[in-house]
């Protein structure tokens, strides 16, 4: 999961000194999209059922340890105004993520966010495991990407399906295409519009409940004074190697400048 801006703190470095990115953006922003994406089936139609769903995936997420959190600073954000000059507030920051629930046991999450990177979006990759046999004669076990769903949240909405296609002949070979399915609504309302509106006219649709929210601090709680230096990547880049390392066992992260590409 990636929520990536290319810009910075802009002008607001006294807010980002007392808050961080695991505060700001994990904690809440992506805690929220994890619960969604991993909550069960609502029992009835309504938001109160989502509400109440989404809050036991909370519950069942496990307590985040240093070793699961690699932070990140933008090169000369100790320069911005407001900033302390020996600042080790993190601008970026990458978590990996368990939910100790009989549905996603043992299967990882890693979370992703970050100011200054090469782009702005946010999406959600979710790697569908390889078949016990492999259909194709090219395929090595362990390289090139898995079959996959991935859903763009924003600047647009789309959902896309990727799957390894067998090409034209009596080869059993293939290549992965993506299919692409972009949901566009022109001159709709900005998502703080809406979170406004909603505000001003009691409708809490939108809004997390509060036990939601304390259990989501409960598993950011023991890492938000216990943790590794915050370490300084490039303006223009992904965050630090350290990032990369995180996930590796797993694959990877998604790389959506690829898939732009592509599309």
């Amino acid at each position: 999961m990636t929520l990536a801006e290319t810009f910075g703190v802009e002008g607001r470095g006294n807010f980002y000194e007392s808050a961080g990115c695991l505060r700001d953006v994990i904690q809440n922003h992506l805690f929220q999209i994890v619960a969604l994406l991993a909550m069960e089936p609502p029992s009835y139609r309504g938001f109160g059922a989502v509400h109440g769903e989404t809050a036991d995936v909370l519950r069942a997420m496990r307590p985040l340890a240093p070793q699961d959190v690699v932070r990140g600073q933008y090169q000369d954000y100790r320069a911005e105004p407001g900033v302390a000059p020996d600042s080790d507030v993190e601008t970026f920051c990458a978590v990996r993520l368990h939910i100790d629930s009989w549905r996603w046991n043992g299967v990882p999450w890693y979370l992703r966010s970050g100011k200054c990177l090469p782009e702005t979006l946010a999406e959600v990759v979710v790697w569908l495991k390889p078949p016990p046999q492999a259909l194709f004669d090219d395929t090595v076990p362990g390289v090139g990407m898995p079959n996959y769903l991935r859903f763009r949240l924003s600047p647009n909405s789309a959902v896309a399906l990727a799957a390894r296609v067998k090409c034209t002949g009596e080869q059993f070979t293939g290549e992965q295409r993506e299919l692409y399915l972009v949901d566009a609504h022109p001159n709709e309302e900005s998502p703080y519009e809406r979170l406004l509106d909603d505000a001003m006219d009691g409708a809490g649709a939108l809004f997390a409940r509060e036990d939601a929210v304390e259990a989501a601090w409960a598993v950011v709680e023991p890492v938000l004074d216990k943790h590794g230096p915050a370490l300084i990547y490039p303006r223009g880049s992904w965050g630090p190697l350290a990032a990369d390392a995180l996930i590796a066992a797993d694959g990877g992260w998604f790389d959506p400048t690829r898939a732009k590409r592509q599309s």
